[in-house]
């Protein structure tokens, strides 16, 4: 039997296969950029997945544009991109179809959780409309930090015992921060990383029950 007392998962990547849109939707909100910028900062997020949208467009306004965004900037943009990702990422052709068969089949024996860089707001409204929230005792999502959102649910559970599903390394160094185990999954890059790399959902169900 597992000593792992509860699982916490990732959201885009793991459970919807979210990227492409994603992309759109920086595209399409910094439209008024010139593209050669805005692509910087599209290869940006897809190197640093885990991270949230305004930690995105801060970015993009300090490190790529070298300039003080003004104000209500990022936040005007962060919602042109959430009304983006609510009309679109909430049909179940997006879904990970082998990531939520497992949630499923484990969900009553194990708690989980999603810990997410997406919008806390946007995310619980996207896992509602897919009708995967029911499977997860708790949704959380960014302005909070990934590695704070794992500290909290430590400190609120009175336990470590958790294991962290990802597919960026922003998900294996909120693992890493809180000395819980790191799972990689949908990121060939991340297979050194953390205590093991989801192949087959069967043999990691396997490997899951040894530790």
């Amino acid at each position: 039997m597992s000593r792992v007392k509860g699982i916490l998962f990732d959201f885009d990547g793991v459970i919807i296969e979210s990227n492409s849109v994603r992309e759109y939707g920086f595209r399409k909100s910094l439209e008024a950029y010139p593209n050669d910028l805005v692509e910087d900062l599209v290869n940006y997020h897809n190197a640093n997945g885990g991270l949230s949208r305004y930690h995105k467009y801060e970015y993009f306004f300090t490190q790529i544009l070298r300039q003080k965004a003004k104000e209500g900037q990022v936040m005007e943009l962060a919602n042109a991109f959430s009304e983006i990702m609510r009309k679109e990422l909430g049909k179940k052709k997006y879904l990970i179809a082998e990531t939520v068969e497992f949630i499923k089949q484990i969900h009553q024996s194990i708690p989980l959780k999603i810990v997410s860089g997406s919008d806390q707001e946007e995310l619980r409204f996207l896992c509602n409309n897919l009708e995967v929230d029911q499977y997860f005792k708790a949704i959380f999502g960014s302005p909070v930090a990934k590695t704070e959102l794992v500290r909290r649910i430590i400190e609120q559970d009175g336990h470590s015992d958790f294991l962290l599903i990802g597919d960026s390394v922003n998900d294996f160094e909120a693992a890493r921060d809180n000395d819980i185990a790191f799972v990689g999954y949908n990121n060939s890059s991340l297979r050194e990383l953390g205590s093991y790399y989801i192949d087959d959902y069967n043999v990691f169900t396997s490997w899951l029950n040894e530790h």
